[in-house]
């Protein structure tokens, strides 16, 4: 299995931007779909974003317009362009490959989680 390896995250003042990287020990982000996801205490990790090899992408309606998820493959690299963001953006995410986007978007993901990388934002 590839090792993921999330970075970027941080503490962001209400409306700021951060970019998260997802880096692979392999090169699944050419084989796979690759999505992010969220997960905040007490709750289920849900979906965020997701990118197929051919480009195709989706996003949960919460973060429609504001978030962007993009794939460096050369770099085994998935980025996730946020802007606009809000207090109720504050979890700690993660990234991880799956066979389709409607798979991926269901959490039905390939490999182990990784450790994540905590974002928080303040009012």
């Amino acid at each position: 299995q590839a090792q993921l390896v999330e970075s970027g995250g941080g503490l962001v003042q209400f409306g700021g931007s951060l970019r998260l990287s997802c880096t692979a020990s392999g090169r699944i982000f050419s084989i796979y779909t690759a999505g992010w996801f969220r997960q905040v205490p007490g709750k289920e990790r849900e979906f965020v974003a997701a990118i197929s090899q051919g480009g195709f992408t989706d996003y949960a309606d919460s973060v429609k317009g504001r978030f962007s998820i993009s794939r460096v493959n050369a770099n085994n690299t998935v980025l996730l362009q946020m802007n606009s963001l809000k207090p109720d953006d504050t979890a700690v995410y993660y990234c991880n490959v799956g066979p389709t986007i409607q798979q991926i978007t269901r959490a039905q993901v390939l490999s182990s989680w990784g450790q994540g990388t905590q974002v928080t934002v303040s009012s």
